[in-house]
C-alpha cells in the first residue's frame, strides 16, 4: 500500500510541478521531471509518513505546502532559474489543493481498511 501511495503522489505532483516549472523557469523538461521527483521523495518521507500521522490533514496539507516552497525556492535559487515568489506562491497553492484531497482520499481509504470494507 505504501508503493501505491508514493506512486499516486508522484503522478500528482507530477501532474503539477511539471509543467509549472518548465513554464515559469528556464528549466528544461528533464530537470522539470528531476523536481518533482525530489519534491514527491522529501514530501512523502516528512509530510505523509511523520507529519500526516501525527496529526490531521490540514495540519499535514499546510506543511506540504511550506516543505514545496522552501524546496522550489532552493532548487530555483540552486540552478539559477528566474522563479519568482509569486510562481512559487501560485505552483504551491495549486499543488496544496491537490494535496488536501490526496490526503483526505487516502484517509477515507484508511478508514475503510480499519472497518474491513
Amino acid at each position: 500500500m505504501a508503493l501505491y501511495r508514493f506512486l499516486l503522489k508522484l503522478v500528482i505532483n507530477g501532474i503539477i510541478v511539471v509543467p509549472f516549472v518548465y513554464w515559469f523557469t528556464e528549466a528544461s523538461v528533464w530537470a522539470s521531471i528531476v523536481t518533482s521527483v525530489g519534491l514527491s521523495i522529501i514530501a512523502y518521507l516528512i509530510g505523509d509518513q511523520l507529519i500526516l500521522r501525527a496529526s490531521n490533514n490540514l495540519v499535514a496539507t499546510f506543511s506540504d505546502a511550506i516543505l514545496a516552497a522552501v524546496y522550489l525556492w532552493a532548487v530555483a535559487a540552486f540552478m539559477r532559474w528566474n522563479f519568482s515568489f509569486g510562481e512559487i506562491l501560485f505552483t504551491v497553492l495549486v499543488l496544496g489543493v491537490a494535496e488536501f484531497f490526496y490526503h483526505r482520499i487516502l484517509g477515507r481509504v484508511d478508514q475503510q481498511e480499519r472497518q474491513g470494507t
